[in-house]
């Protein structure tokens, strides 16, 4: 069988991991496009196993990175979130872990140059519109992965890759709460639908009747727990203008806990149909906005320093998150101006992935 052979490189960003590809490699049209993302990550099987997806959500990513036609940006970033065994392909959400590995990425693709010791990367999200500087170490020149910077969910240690989020709020609805209201009720749970960085619908788990501490996998086999979620987010993506989204992954779900340990919240984060392992950096943007803003579910739930800017540390699943959040309120409106944090990433692999050429030839 004759085969399509695509350069790549496999990298880790933050807690998720999957290919990433020079977009000038890949077909233009959205279709032909899809059907080469399914066959490399091996949709349509629950372990992937003709393809290099690694049958979860987190492992089933692509990033796909060009030199950016946006005055502000050096690097534009289309991410693909592909399904593990649906074989669908959803272009409307973004990955603030697999953003971890762009500016590395960016780099080892040729596709910018190394500045200094430290290289400032600046990527505009193609999906959203947000704009996010990277800041990557290159000693001499050289793009370095070792280092002593720990992220929970992720074993080991690596160098830093510091992330500033600008201009993330409304970026697929156009406003911070889309419904107009702080809360929603809806189905009887009271709800906030919020869009900063990810459409997110945010609700306590205690009204759902669950602690908010279970793992992911007791999540995952509460059966009665999805069939009474997902109506809620399907009529959440309705009221906040985002269509019928029965098929899509946006608007994603969180749960809200008051803290076991020494961070300000303890969450749960759904993909939407199951529980994220550790947390979505996007979705901890919107969820540390959440715990801000006046008049939300998450009102008087969190640990908070009320400093400006706000350290806000998510417990979930593997440990904890950190989103440092530079806001204002101004007549008790909440004003993101930024929200920073630090990941990891590092190459695993490179070289050539192969397709059959009957996809795409």
């Amino acid at each position: 069988m004759v085969q399509k052979a695509l350069p790549f490189l496999l990298m880790r960003g933050g807690t998720s991991r999957g290919p990433y590809f020079n977009r000038a490699d890949l077909p233009e049209d959205r279709d032909t496009l899809s059907r080469v993302l399914i066959a490399a990550i091996g949709s349509g099987h629950p372990l992937n196993i003709d393809g290099i997806g690694g049958g979860a959500v987190v492992t089933t990513k692509v990033a796909m990175l060009s030199l950016s036609t946006d005055a502000w940006a050096d690097i534009d970033y289309f991410f693909a979130q592909v399904s593990v065994e649906d074989k669908q392909v959803d272009y409307k959400p973004t990955c603030g872990n697999i953003l971890s590995g762009v500016g590395p990425a960016a780099l080892e693709m040729g596709l910018m140059a190394p500045a200094g010791d430290e290289t400032e990367v600046r990527i505009r999200a193609v999906n959203t519109g947000a704009s996010i500087v990277a800041k990557v170490q290159t000693p001499n020149k050289q793009l370095r992965y070792g280092g002593d910077v720990a992220i929970d969910g992720v074993p080991g240690t690596a160098a830093p890759i510091e992330l500033q989020f600008m201009d993330v709020v409304g970026g697929a609805t156009g406003t911070l709460l889309p419904t107009g209201n702080p809360v929603d009720v809806i189905d009887g749970i009271p709800v906030t639908c919020m869009d900063v960085a990810m459409p997110v619908v945010i609700a306590r788990a205690a009204d759902f009747g669950l602690s908010g501490y279970e793992t992911p996998q007791e999540l995952d086999e509460n059966k009665r727990f999805y069939d009474r979620l997902e109506p809620i987010r399907i009529e959440a993506g309705r009221r906040m203008g985002l269509g019928e989204v029965h098929a899509s992954v946006v608007p994603k779900f969180g749960l809200l806990a008051p803290p076991r340990g020494s961070g300000a919240i303890c969450a749960r984060y759904f993909t939407p149909w199951k529980c994220h392992p550790s947390m979505a950096v996007t979705g901890g943007q919107c969820l540390a906005s959440c715990l801000l803003t006046p008049g939300t579910v998450a009102e008087g739930m969190a640990a908070l320093s009320m400093q400006n800017p706000e350290r806000i540390a998510i417990e979930h699943p593997c440990g904890k998150i950190d989103i440092i959040v530079d806001y204002a309120i101004e007549s008790e409106r909440f004003i993101l101006k930024s929200a920073g944090l630090i990941r990891t990433a590092r190459k695993i692999a490179a070289g050539e992935l192969f397709i059959p050429a009957r996809i795409w030839s």
